[in-house]
């Protein structure tokens, strides 16, 4: 992928902030034999390029005057709350030199496994990219995992995957982690029905309740014509 900038040749806050204004964004571009150099960007096709995931996970070709380099990048300051990319940083790409870099993980063929078809679970994806170490021309724009085979309550961890050649995994200390796990749905019970008694509160013993005095007073008194 490839994107257009131009060498910045001032710097500091005010200097930034006049580049926003003017509809540009300041950044940096480091790493290798050469000093760290300036650039700026359009923000409205840097707004847009943002949007794609090669942008973010894969080499890409910056052309500054006319000369092309390879660079990777490696940091966006969004504003707070305002759709505007603040500054951004690439590094230098060295064909010869392996490097870490963060690799989106594409999913599939979960639909069609036991866990999905058969027991109705709920598959959940636990990551959603791996951190991987490699030469430049080796690093892959994304990885492909399979869920194809996944069980009932089942889990799919990194060992179940293979790597391209060349490329290791950059693991932090951790032995092997979880990168999708399939659970069953959880079912809520139904509270049994009340019914109420349609007869009237029974009395000591289940004896209907006596009347009170002003009950039988009541029952005596003949109703006036």
């Amino acid at each position: 992928m490839k994107f257009v900038a131009f060498e910045r040749a001032k710097q500091g806050t005010g200097a930034s902030r006049r580049l926003r204004i003017s509809g540009k964004t300041p950044g940096i571009v480091y790493g290798g034999e050469a000093a760290p150099q300036l650039i700026e960007i359009d923000h409205n096709a840097l707004w847009h390029a943002l949007k794609k995931e090669a942008f973010h996970a894969s080499i890409l070709e910056m052309e500054v005057d006319g000369a092309v380099s390879k660079v990777l990048l490696r940091d966006v300051q969004y504003h707070p709350f305002r759709q505007l990319v603040q500054h951004i940083d690439f590094q230098r790409v060295d064909a010869k030199t392996r490097m870490n870099m963060k690799v989106p993980l594409h999913f599939k063929g979960e639909e069609e496994s036991d866990a999905v078809k058969i027991d109705l679970n709920l598959v959940n994806h636990v990551l959603t990219e791996l951190e991987v170490n490699g030469l430049p021309a080796e690093l892959p724009e994304f990885i492909e995992v399979d869920l194809s085979g996944l069980k009932k309550n089942g889990t799919v961890t990194l060992k179940d995957i293979k790597l391209p050649r060349g490329v290791k995994w950059v693991s932090h200390g951790k032995q092997n982690v979880v990168l999708a796990s399939a659970t069953s749905p959880v079912v809520e019970e139904e509270a049994p029905k009340v019914e109420e008694a349609a007869a009237a509160p029974a009395g000591k013993g289940g004896k209907p309740a006596a009347k009170t005095p002003a009950a039988k007073t009541a029952a005596k008194t003949p109703a006036k014509k």
